[in-house]
């Protein structure tokens, strides 16, 4: 059986923090460089050659999508959910998923092109259910910059990720990942923990003994604030998101 690698995007939250820059649209609706952050995603996956490409977003976002005759790209297949936090949004994608593996961004992270590739590349030979010793996923991650609310990871010498959470280390999450859809297997567990985050979720399932690459990329933007928009902006019409 030849294993399919999937997309996913995790568009489901209100951005409050960005509305003042974006005219009160939500965050998958902003633009950068005429393309919403939405199509974007979407654009860099299946580039990748991932299908389909499964999106959560929330209701606003999707009446905001029909009102305005937003196109989006073909391989684009809208999941319509208000779910209650990113762990809900990463396990309602699980109920679409085929089984084999996905990348999956969130829709504010921001990337220059070669990076992406750069990641899909190395993350789908760590993954490779052919492979010697198949990883469960691959997550991408860079250097700390003091960002407020990063997801710090502890990196093995090997480049499997020991840990996730709050305790400060020199490399953070950035958004991009490649899973085995083994990862759903556990929302029961999470659920009835009480867990309510998607990093929370990855911690557990690092307790079960998944195993993670981290595989460094640069450059990344999360967009969550006026001064990050520019910076993507910036970065996505080619000049030094520092000038």
């Amino acid at each position: 059986m030849v294993d399919r690698v999937s997309g996913a995007i995790i568009a489901a939250g209100r951005g409050e923090r960005l509305r003042g820059a974006s005219g009160g649209l939500p965050k998958p609706l902003v633009e950068i460089d005429g393309e919403t952050l939405l199509a974007r995603q979407v654009r860099y996956i299946a580039a990748a050659g991932a299908r389909p490409i499964h999106a959560i977003v929330n209701h606003e976002t999707a009446r905001l999508i029909a009102a305005r005759g937003l196109a989006l790209p073909a391989e684009a297949q809208i999941i319509v959910r208000d779910t209650a936090n990113s762990m809900e949004s990463l396990l309602a994608l699980g109920e679409c998923i085929g089984p084999g593996r996905f990348l999956m961004t969130t829709v504010d992270t921001v990337v220059a092109p070669a990076e992406f590739q750069r990641f899909v590349t190395r993350a789908t030979s760590l993954t490779d259910p052919q492979g010697e010793k198949p990883l469960d996923g691959a997550l991408a991650v860079v250097q700390w910059r003091g960002d407020r609310h990063p997801l710090f990871a502890e990196i093995a010498a090997d480049g499997i990720i020991g840990a996730l959470g709050e305790r400060e280390s020199a490399m953070v999450t950035a958004g991009i990942y490649l899973f085995s859809t083994r990862i759903f297997a556990f929302a029961d567990a999470a659920r009835i923990a009480g867990l309510d985050a998607m990093r929370r979720y990855l911690g557990l399932l690092l307790d079960h003994g998944l195993k993670f690459a981290a595989c460094t990329v640069d450059g990344v933007i999360d967009v969550d604030e006026a001064a990050d928009l520019d910076a993507a902006r910036a970065l996505a019409a080619g000049r030094n998101a520092g000038s």
